[in-house]
């Protein structure tokens, strides 16, 4: 451990996508589009049949990936390189200053926790000059657990992935902008942060039948700004 980090300081697991920056008008239509584009040249299928699937499969799994894995033999490592692609990124990403500055000061260990692959993930921190305020990044290639894939809410993985790192889920904070991953992460002893800054339509919270002005038992705190986290007391 970091001689400089006290022992009683949270560490930190965050989210990237719509917790860290807004990935609703800068990110996800465009992957949306690119995954489309991939089961529809990949599968052989009409445009209309591969938006059906891609949906479906997010809705059932979580993740498109996993259906694609499980029921076509899709490649994950090619499934994730080639819909990230995602040319000129870089310069559609945003966040507060605030947020930034806020990160950076805030105490304790720190950790990226995403479903995204850990290329896209590092472009998106150094595009967003975070890439210094972590400790690691554990993206969806590290979470294969007995060699089946399980991002997030897979409570599993989240076992497994505590227990590489040596973090004791006590001492852990998951900030979050999903529900269902929060709701993992408190099951296993983790405290939970609802990040709703960039929730304009609560795409997330509308599966689970809660609003933004609700605050379910398994989250510990809702919070708009990172600068928040702070004041709360972890």
């Amino acid at each position: 451990m970091n001689p400089g980090i006290k022992r009683h300081e949270p560490i930190w697991l965050f989210d990237l996508d719509n917790t860290l920056h807004d990935a609703s008008s800068a990110v996800f239509w465009r992957l949306n589009e690119s995954m489309t584009d991939y089961i529809e040249q990949h599968l052989s299928l009409e445009r209309r049949e591969a938006d059906r699937l891609r949906l479906h499969y997010w809705r059932r799994y979580g993740a498109t990936l996993l259906g694609l894995e499980k029921h076509h033999g899709i490649r994950a490592s090619h499934f994730l390189a080639q819909t990230h692609r995602l040319p000129g990124l870089e310069a559609q990403l945003h966040m507060p200053a605030a947020d930034r500055a806020a990160l950076r000061r805030l105490p304790g260990r720190k950790f990226l926790l995403t479903n995204a692959p850990a290329e896209y993930a590092k472009r998106v921190l150094t595009a967003l000059d975070l890439a210094s305020c972590f400790e690691g990044v554990i993206a969806i290639e590290a979470m294969r657990v007995f060699g089946d894939l399980r991002p997030k809410p897979d409570a599993r993985m989240l076992r497994v992935v505590l227990a590489r790192h040596g973090l004791p889920a006590h001492r852990c904070v998951l900030v979050e902008d999903t529900l269902a991953n929060l709701r993992s992460a408190r099951g296993l002893g983790m405290r939970t942060v609802w990040m709703q800054h960039y929730l304009k339509d609560n795409p997330h919270g509308s599966e689970t039948g809660v609003r933004l002005h609700q605050k379910p038992s398994w989250v510990c705190a809702r919070i708009r700004r990172l600068r928040s986290l702070h004041a709360w007391g972890a």
